[in-house]
């Protein structure tokens, strides 16, 4: 009874280690177009940014066009030469959650240093 056992366990783990190879050969492959294409995009968005500065926009359309194009060409790094587009939800939160709470955190800050800034101002005058 154990011989039988030991066959059918031994045949498991052939097939297995037989299995391996296969999908570490098939993999998660992705077609050199996409890197190719976000590579693409990342050139023409920087264009548009250097394009902020050759058409002199001044104010807070500059820093809008400014940020937003900073902001997608890190999301496509991010989304596709790092991986992250093909993660678990739970791992694209655990990486991406505490870098945003950073960011509310200092917007919550500049904003109670304005106040802080307002009201010495209203009361010291200066």
């Amino acid at each position: 009874m154990t011989a039988t056992t030991d066959d059918t366990t031994h045949s498991h783990v052939h097939v297995a280690q037989a299995a391996q190879p296969a999908a570490q050969a098939h993999g998660q492959q992705h077609p050199i177009k996409l890197y190719l294409l976000v590579w693409g995009l990342l050139f023409v968005l920087s264009a548009c940014s250097y394009l902020v500065d050759y058409f002199d926009f001044q104010g807070y359309l500059r820093w809008f066009l400014i940020i937003v194009f900073m902001l997608l060409k890190a999301g496509l790094i991010v989304a596709v030469f790092m991986h992250m587009a093909w993660e678990r939800l739970a791992l694209v939160v655990a990486i991406l959650l505490p870098p945003l709470a950073v960011l509310v955190l200092m917007a919550m800050m500049a904003w109670e240093g304005d106040y802080t800034n307002y009201l010495r101002v209203i009361f010291f005058g200066a």
